[in-house]
């Protein structure tokens, strides 16, 4: 029974509470007029189709003036220019951006047991490849399988974790880990568009929320089992999920 350990990044394996969530708030407030909290931009990710943090962006912004009793038509709003405000604050020029002071939640040495245990492990991220593999380099980890943005369907939709695990034909068993009810969602769509496999997944508290609630909505998502962060992750964690 070969598994696959795939990782979502942003909440994940960084802290993305003072970058990514941040140039997201910085673009809502630029656009609306208010700044939205990091319980607002939770609670929006809830609904479980918001993994795009530009289109997230956007959202909120449209329900800001509809609140206000605008149709979305009357919103002058370019999604181009947003997106490049929202890169201009979390990339910045040669990574100098926000991306810069990302905490990491794991090291190099979590990656370690798995292999010993001979346990595949990848990515699957909403994040642009480039800002993946930048926090996959601090990790110290080269070219590791990942899907990106841009190269599969966006969460919920399964085809990016299909994609990671079709690198691996001989996997039966697949656990993914995320942080966010499209996360979750992804997983339960995985499953059945691929009966042949088995799918698990494990939802990782992000260090800005941990709450009871939060852990108790990925729960209804789907999860299998909850935990507060990736590090406490072990090989018979996984095993027992199957």
């Amino acid at each position: 029974m070969k598994t696959l350990l795939a990782l979502d990044i942003d909440g994940v394996v960084r802290d993305v509470a003072g970058s990514y969530l941040r140039a997201l708030a910085d673009t809502v407030e630029h656009y609306a007029g208010f700044r939205p909290s990091l319980d607002q931009i939770d609670r929006l990710k809830t609904e479980g189709i918001w993994n795009n943090d530009w289109e997230a962006a956007r959202e909120l912004i449209y329900r800001h003036f509809e609140a206000q009793e605008l149709t979305r038509s009357n919103v002058p709003l370019s999604y181009p220019q947003l997106v490049a405000f929202f890169q201009e604050r979390y990339l910045g020029e040669d990574f100098g951006g926000y991306i810069r002071a990302e905490p990491l939640l794991i090291g190099r040495e979590f990656f370690e047991p798995w292999d010993r245990a001979g346990i595949n492990w990848g990515f699957v991220s909403g994040a642009s490849r480039a800002s993946a593999e930048f926090v996959l380099g601090r990790l110290g980890l080269e070219r590791p399988p990942l899907v990106a943005m841009g190269e599969a369907p966006e969460k919920p939709d399964p085809g990016g974790l299909l994609k990671l695990v079709a690198q691996y034909p001989e996997t039966s068993q697949v656990v993914y880990c995320g942080d966010t009810a499209a996360d979750i969602l992804t997983v339960v769509h995985a499953q059945q568009a691929d009966p042949t496999r088995v799918y698990r997944a494990v939802g990782v508290l992000p260090p800005h929320n941990r709450s009871t609630a939060y852990q108790e909505q990925l729960l209804e998502r789907g999860a299998h089992r909850v935990i507060r962060g990736l590090a406490e992750l072990t090989v018979a964690d996984v095993r027992g999920l199957f």
